[in-house]
């Protein structure tokens, strides 16, 4: 990897406590500061302030363990236990200790992503490290806490001791106390998915509002009248803008968090196993980082990096085939009801190895065929995309869903329609490479059983990156998408691909927490309610305003925009479902949709009617050097800029919710003394997501780093900026100044 490191650590002396004594950490710039003490129960207490203004009130920490057997044996010779009057008192981490130990430290680094939204990250924190012993059941935790400019990050540290070992978390009592009744915008805590619309209300206003909120989907279960999901964006009356998420979920349960709406206090809610069981734990082990990102300037929460900076450094030594993909696919014919990823209408049950394709009839839908993919091909070739997602390609899909079928797929089987050795031949003539696409529909254990030569195939076919996906209810029967197991399973899926040099983008997988950083072949993930839902009856206007606040969060989303043809009847006469956006909010979601996995989603047809909008999609980076958060309410509007890596070109994009905005732009970013050409596809005057969706104006002129512009984005609607550095005198000649 990458990696330029200026390391400055700094370890204070270790200081034995005997007494309950206050500790204290500010952050680097001094506007944090968190205190901890334990109360008079013995439990671990935090508190967290913003430039004086509390923030976090005081909150418990802690976890709940699981009950141990009491009729269980000890060992592999059934000796009966000697510990049972003790099997209660042992179920309590959460209060009864002493402070024996607390060590405080500063660390700051700059490392270099693999790709990102900038060429280089800081790393600066001021740290309390606190040993806590029980003595009730001679055992030890270490709670972590990090202060960085932006946030708070701790964690529980188990280390390997006599009395703790082996155990089950019941649950983790990790507390939020908020100090009111905050403006929060937030999705139904749930079990299987995210794939939720966004609510905005008061913190008091969830109970009521969430049966509503919890609409259809594949596979879900809600838990609580007031538990949501991380990442949590929230707003207080006085002006702060608070953000609850977590970092580093490995081999653990995916947190949620449940609110007693009466104190005002969340609490971390983990994801059961089949069993109800929270955790298998072994130490010594960890928990994942809990983070609380704050500011009074809501760009602040987009610009903070906490997140990937609580993850461990890269382990891939060779990341030089990890790469930003910018793609096209066959996939919105089918997800608008057009095409079916199905061959046949005939079989109403497949069994692969047995079921013979060739006595069927095809249903003359199927959109993975040969001849369509090179379609796709050629329009990827002629625009410079680098590969072709597609989907419905293998056998199984004519009763691939709602089964509960463990032998589903295979992974390597094609469809009698799709040549897969044709295909890859073309598409390396053409300087194209095909995307892959393992659906599961569920059923891990299929998937794992199948994974070595799955990936082996697409090494042998040309393929270098598959688009996964985990539609439907687990098999293993019971367990849920966001539970430890399956935690364990998308990164050993991650981890295996990266030793088949092949890149990641998994579909409805528990939500990224910066493990990206860690392993950058996962180079996206879905993991939220993304464009295919405007088919579906479409997705909330303000939706891509709320998403970088909470989702991106944790890390890039494959989105899929780029959507021309908002009407989902001019695809499909039955499917009267409308995007709402105006085009030219489309392309700028290609700027404030942060992914280096990109696709434009729309079929070619549509992009051939829009050639000089669609230039955008073929202009715009993946890859940045630098990210400057111009604008942003969450809710409302978000503007942002970047800096194409390795170059001096930037794009601008602007999305807004159901007011509209009206942006004052200043290219002060921009280096002095240069002139760029700027061209501006926004909204026209009479657009609006519903009435007037394709109406876009597109402009060109000389910018410097001292102009300035107004700008209106309408109803659901933005605007995309591309600004090319001129070179020399020629490129300007006759271009006015905007």
């Amino acid at each position: 990897m990458k990696m330029k490191r200026n390391l400055s650590l700094i370890a204070f002396p270790c200081i034995s406590f005997i007494a309950n004594v206050q500790q204290k950490i500010t952050s680097p710039d001094g506007n944090l500061e968190m205190t901890f003490q334990l109360n008079p129960e013995g439990a671990p207490v935090y508190e967290l302030t913003y430039k004086q203004k509390e923030v976090i009130k005081p909150s418990k920490l802690g976890l709940e363990l699981k009950k141990e057997d009491a009729e269980a044996k000890t060992d592999f010779e059934w000796t009966d236990r000697k510990d049972t009057d003790k099997l209660d008192a042992k179920t309590n981490l959460y209060n009864g200790f002493e402070i024996k130990d607390a060590q405080t430290s500063t660390f700051d680094e700059t490392w270099q992503p693999v790709w990102g939204e900038e060429k280089e990250i800081r790393n600066h924190y001021n740290e309390l490290a606190v040993t806590l012993n029980q003595p009730a059941n001679d055992r030890y935790i270490i709670i972590r806490f990090r202060l960085f400019n932006d946030g708070l990050g701790f964690r529980y540290e188990f280390p390997q001791q006599k009395n703790l070992n082996y155990f089950v978390i019941k649950e983790e009592h990790s507390q939020f106390a908020m100090t009111g009744d905050h403006t929060a915008y937030w999705i139904p805590g749930d079990y299987d998915t995210q794939e939720y619309d966004y609510t905005i209300s008061r913190l008091s206003e969830i109970r009521g509002l969430m049966n509503k909120a919890i609409t259809p989907n594949s596979s879900q279960t809600p838990f609580s009248q007031t538990g949501v999901q991380t990442a949590l964006m929230m707003k207080t009356d006085n002006g702060l803008y608070i953000n609850l998420h977590e970092a580093a979920l490995i081999d653990y349960a995916c947190m949620h968090l449940n609110l007693d709406d009466k104190n005002m206090i969340f609490e971390s809610w983990l994801t059961p196993d089949a069993q109800g069981d929270k955790g298998y734990m072994q130490t010594s082990c960890t928990s994942p980082w809990r983070t609380v990102i704050v500011s009074d300037d809501a760009r602040n929460i987009l610009a903070s990096r906490i997140t990937l900076n609580l993850n461990e450094p890269c382990k891939i030594t060779d990341t030089s085939w990890i790469k930003p993909v910018k793609y096209i696919g066959v996939w919105w014919d089918m997800i608008t009801g057009k095409g079916t990823w199905a061959y046949t209408d005939d079989l109403s049950s497949v069994k692969l190895g047995e079921t013979d394709y060739s006595k069927t009839k095809p249903n003359g839908k199927h959109s993975a065929n040969t001849a369509n993919v090179k379609r796709y091909i050629d329009f990827a070739a002629e625009h410079g995309f680098d590969q072709v997602l597609v989907e419905g390609w293998n056998e199984g899909w004519e009763d691939w869903f709602g089964k509960s079928k463990d032998y589903v797929f295979d992974f390597v089987t094609p469809h009698p329609d799709f040549n897969v050795k044709e295909l890859q031949n073309y598409a390396t003539s053409k300087g194209v490479k095909l995307m892959m696409h393992h659906e599961t529909s569920a059923s891990v254990r299929n998937y794992e059983r199948h994974m070595d030569q799955a990936y082996q195939f697409m090494v042998d076919n040309g393929y270098n990156s598959v688009k996964s996906g985990y539609v439907g209810n687990i098999i293993p029967r019971g367990e849920h998408h966001y539970g430890q197991w399956m935690d364990n399973h998308y990164l050993y899926a991650v981890k295996k691909a990266a030793d088949y040099k092949i890149m990641v983008n998994a579909h409805e997988a528990t939500r990224p927490t910066g493990i990206c950083r860690t392993y950058p072949n996962l180079i996206g993930n879905e993991s939220a309610r993304g464009t295919e839902y405007e088919s579906f009856g479409g997705n909330n206007v303000n939706h891509t305003t709320i998403l970088p606040f909470t989702r991106l969060i944790g890390g890039p989303m494959d989105y899929t925009p780029g959507i021309f043809e908002t009407h989902c009847n001019k695809m499909n006469p039955t499917n009267n479902s409308q995007v709402r956006s105006t085009l030219a909010r489309q392309l700028a979601l290609y700027v404030t949709m942060y992914s280096p996995l990109q696709m434009a989603a729309d079929v070619p047809e549509n992009y051939e009617r829009f050639m000089d909008a669609f230039q955008f999609i073929k202009d715009v980076a993946i890859d940045w050097d630098e990210t400057k958060y111009l604008e942003a309410e969450p809710g409302d509007h978000i503007t942002i800029a970047r800096k194409a890596k390795g170059t001096n070109d930037w794009y601008i994009g602007c999305t807004a919710g159901d007011n509209g905005h009206t942006s004052k732009l200043v290219f002060d970013f921009l280096e002095p003394g240069k002139q760029y050409i700027a061209t501006v596809y926004a909204d026209a005057k009479d657009a609006d997501w519903k009435n007037n969706p394709q109406a876009y104006t597109i402009r060109k002129g000389i910018v410097t780093n001292k102009s300035k512009l107004n700008l209106n984005a309408a109803s659901g609607g933005g605007y995309a900026i591309s600004i090319k550095e001129a070179k020399d005198k020629s490129e300007v000649k006759g271009v006015k100044r905007l």
